[in-house]
Formats: C-alpha cells, structure tokens, sequence
C-alpha cells in the first residue's frame, strides 16, 4: 500500500538573524501509512515541529521530497488538519461558533456549518458548552474545541503538536483516550509531536526517534499492543515495558547529547 505520507532525504535550512544558516533536519526520510497514528519522538530541538510544517506545507524543504497520498507538498492543503501546542482557537467566538467556522470557510451555509458543528461538539463532550466562549472553558475544555474544529473537517492526515503537553495528568489521560476513539472513527493518518516517550508508545502504532538536531531518523519502532487501547491501563502490560526500553536506549543518547550541547552554549 502507498504510505500517505513519505519524507525522503529532507534537509530544511533557515536563516539566523545574523545571516548564518541553520540546519534543523538534514537527509531525513520516513513515511506514514494511511490510517496509521505515528509519534515522533526526540529531544528538545531536533526537528519534529519543523517536520510537522515541512508536511503540512507551511515550509518547503530546501532539498528533498514531500508527498502526501502520492503527491508533492507546495502548500498548505485542505485535506490537513493541524492541532497546535498552544490554543488555536478564536477568542472571540463562541464555541459553537469556532467549531463552524472551518465548514464555513469551505462554503458550507450556516445552518449546515452549525448542525455540524452541533454534532462534533456533542462527540467531544461539551454539549451544553455551546455559548461559552474560550475564556470561560478550562484547558482540557479548549482542547476539546481545538480537536472538534480541526476534525469536523475530516482531514485525511492529522497532525498534532504535542497537543496535550499543558495539562494536568488526569485531564492529559482523559484526552489521549478521547483522541484514541476519535481517530478510531475516522481514516486519518496521524502525526503526533511528543517529548513524553510513554504517551508516544500508549497512543502510536510507530514510533520515529529523532536525533540531536540536525535532525535525521535514529529508529523506528512498530507498536505492537492490541487496539482498542486505554492509555492510563496500557502502561503496565509487560509488552509496554519492553517497548519503552528498546526505544528508550535510543532516544537517551540523543537527549544525552542534546543537554551537553546546551550546557556549551550556555556557558559560552
């Protein structure tokens, strides 16, 4: 089966304020099979959110080859939805009205847009919630929206910026679970940024350990634990241990190297 999206020997440069030239992946290739949830795991500035951009087209990537189902990236597509680290919702509309504004914005009428959107927002559990607007919710609150608003418009790949990384432990669960049976409903290939290498594992069917930037594939590692899963019950089957310490043996190197490289810099 053709992956859905394929990374082959990507390299991304950017400029510095001072003119120089930064390298935050270099000669990286990995692909995504449709349907399959996929973590991206590395320490701190190696290249998984600038692998996310490079994907949904919101970077081109100074050499190398993006596709999703087949075809190059040039832009941002309308078969992508994008959940972002921070809220990305619209402060000033309500919740009712954030979660229609993507139907609305690809021409749906506001009845349509809002029966819709009526519909995503019971499925998240907020039904009730409707009038409120972003301010009133609480995190995990505003987090259900964000999901709400971004698959309400079905997208075919999912990508997802450690999404849940400001929550408290017990709402962080209870949201990896809701994303779990959200993604089970639908077709979407999925994405996942994490730093927690637990939550990679609970949620994943592969996960991509990334180096010290430049960034580059070090592993890759099926997930081999029965679906349907619960994140906070998965942890403590012995396969899930397992997992953890293979990939872990790759993964604490690079944040080994990582943190000794910010020691340098800071003390410089």
């Amino acid at each position: 089966m053709a992956p859905a999206i394929q990374l082959r020997r990507v390299t991304k440069r950017f400029l510095t304020p001072k003119g120089g030239v930064y390298t935050a992946i270099r000669d990286l290739s990995l692909q995504v099979a449709p349907g399959e949830f996929c973590a991206l795991v590395g320490p701190t500035g190696s290249g998984k959110s600038t692998t996310l951009a490079l994907i949904s087209g919101l970077e081109p990537p100074s050499e190398g080859e993006v596709e999703v189902f087949g075809k190059p990236v040039t832009g941002v597509g309308h078969n992508i939805g994008y959940v972002f680290q921070a809220d990305a919702v619209f402060p000033w509309k309500s919740v009712l009205d954030n979660v229609a504004a993507g139907p609305r914005y690809r021409g749906a009428s506001k009845r349509e847009a809002r029966e819709r959107a009526q519909d995503w927002i019971s499925r998240v559990g907020l039904a009730g919630f409707e009038d409120r607007y972003p301010h009133q919710l609480s995190g995990g609150m505003r987090k259900r929206v964000a999901l709400a608003q971004t698959l309400i418009n079905s997208p075919e790949v999912l990508l997802m910026d450690e999404p849940f990384s400001a929550l408290d432990v017990q709402t962080r669960t209870l949201m990896e679970n809701e994303l779990l049976q959200l993604w089970a409903a639908s077709s979407a290939s999925v994405v996942f940024v994490t730093h927690d290498l637990e939550e990679a594992i609970a949620l994943a069917d592969r996960v991509y350990v990334l180096t010290a930037g430049p960034a580059t594939v070090k592993g890759n590692y099926v997930v081999d634990l029965p679906r349907p899963r619960n994140v906070a019950e998965i942890r403590f089957q012995p396969r899930f241990d397992e997992i953890y310490q293979e990939i872990w043996s790759d993964l604490r190197d690079e944040v080994l190297v990582s943190y000794e490289r910010q020691k340098r810099i800071g003390a410089a």
